[in-house]
């Protein structure tokens, strides 16, 4: 049951975000609704989707695992070690230095890196849906960021190296938070030490 609920979070939520890259559909709802009922569709749509996703993962770790292979155990340090710098480019996408400058899109890539950190580290079906999925995404998104014409959304002045070291340092912290509360708590695996 689990792993259907996440299948259908991801529908929800990755369905809405690849449908915001066909641009002529997007413009065609904001034309139909209004930008701020698009926006807030999105975000809801989206939300829902998260949250489904969230929910039948948890579920599916906890009842309905199905083992694919077993990941020898350096792939858990190769992911910790992806971790960092996947959480540090998702910072410095909304703290713009040299990073953002230099990659253009750090969001998109950090999440490629996170994902493919948690591919390596995980044989089980269920995880190779999740993160598999959300690798897809963001490779589509990335190309079609390369063909858009329009401009994108939140326009965020881009600083300097003072930027970058900020993002480094509030990545490091959120990687280590992340690590230590969030993992083992909520996802039920430690990250350090184990």
């Amino acid at each position: 049951m689990g792993l259907l609920v996440m299948i259908a979070g991801l529908v929800l939520s990755l369905g809405v975000h690849l449908a915001a890259t066909r641009r002529e559909f997007r413009a065609r709802l904001i034309s139909s609704y209004g930008e701020g009922p698009y926006k807030i569709g999105f975000s809801l749509i989206s939300a829902v989707g998260v949250a489904l996703t969230l929910w039948g993962f948890l579920d599916y770790r906890a009842t309905g695992w199905i083992d694919v292979w077993h990941p020898p155990r350096v792939m858990k340090h190769i992911a910790e070690a992806l971790i960092l710098p996947s959480i540090i480019l998702v910072v410095a996408s909304y703290i713009r230095g040299r990073i953002y400058a230099k990659l253009k899109h750090p969001m998109l890539a950090g999440i490629k890196l996170w994902a493919t950190a948690h591919l390596l580290s995980n044989g089980d079906l269920g995880s190779m849906i999740l993160f598999g999925s959300i690798l897809a995404w963001a490779v589509i998104d990335r190309i079609s960021l390369k063909h858009r014409t329009d401009p994108s959304g939140l326009q965020i002045p881009v600083g300097g190296v003072r930027n970058d070291v900020i993002a480094v340092v509030v990545g490091t912290v959120v990687y280590f938070a992340l690590g230590v509360l969030f993992h083992p708590h909520v996802v039920g695996v430690p990250v350090f030490g184990a």
